[in-house]
């Protein structure tokens, strides 16, 4: 398997180097960037399989990172941010970042969501994609390209969102809890805060509904979501 490769757009440079350290002994390869202009333009001359961003940088804060990398690329992101607040967390979830830990966080906790998000993204390329269709009504989705369909027109989905809707597809008629949604979906243990799960599914309802229509994602209060069929 090629070896992953990681961008780190951090201006803390004893902490960028300690974590590149730490990556680089897992086995990935870094790079480091110390600032937002420079890190974006390395972001879009290479490719790399992750990238981590801090949200406080000079030049370009990680936002705006975020938002230009978007228009042109869907590298995945963990923002590295040092504000705890649930609107911070939104909006960078809103601007395409994959994920957040918050600063100052323990180096294991780090590693682990980085090997938990390849881990994922490589079950996901092997036994899924064997080019079979799932449907819920008027609902398609093509394994072998990762693509959603409603009749006959692409819905444009972020990585998380189409794991998410695969998920509760997969899993019609069955009320998948969040803790469920965040291990299968994020690649997270039981116990981790689950509201990342309501924030995605705001998401996916703003694209897959019809307006007018009932939500294909009902809300079983206290417990999760559930797709069910018309009776």
């Amino acid at each position: 398997m090629p070896t992953k490769k990681i961008l780190i757009i951090e201006d803390e440079k004893n902490l960028a180097r300690f974590v590149s350290l730490e990556l680089e002994h897992e086995g990935y390869t870094t790079e480091i960037r110390e600032n937002g202009r420079k890190g974006l333009d390395e972001a879009l001359s290479k490719d790399y399989d992750l990238i981590l961003l801090d949200l406080m940088l000079p030049e370009l804060d990680g936002f705006e990172v975020a938002r230009r990398l978007r228009k042109e690329k869907q590298t995945p992101i963990i923002m590295m941010t040092a504000r705890d607040s649930t609107m911070d967390r939104v909006a960078g979830l809103d601007i395409g970042a994959d994920d957040y830990i918050t600063k100052p966080f323990a180096i294991e906790e780090l590693l682990a969501r980085v090997r938990s998000f390849f881990r994922r993204t490589e079950q996901i390329k092997g036994p899924e994609n064997k080019g079979d269709n799932t449907k819920f009504r008027d609902l398609v989705i093509d394994k072998s390209n990762r693509t959603v369909q409603r009749d006959n027109q692409i819905i444009d989905l972020t990585r998380r969102e189409y794991d998410l809707l695969l998920t509760l597809m997969k899993n019609v008629g069955d009320v998948v809890t969040r803790e469920h949604l965040v291990s299968q979906v994020w690649g997270y243990e039981e116990g981790t805060e689950t509201n990342v799960v309501d924030v995605y599914i705001r998401y996916l309802r703003n694209k897959i509904d019809v307006m007018g229509q009932e939500s294909y994602i009902q809300t079983v209060r206290g417990l999760g979501y559930v797709m069910r069929e018309h009776n």
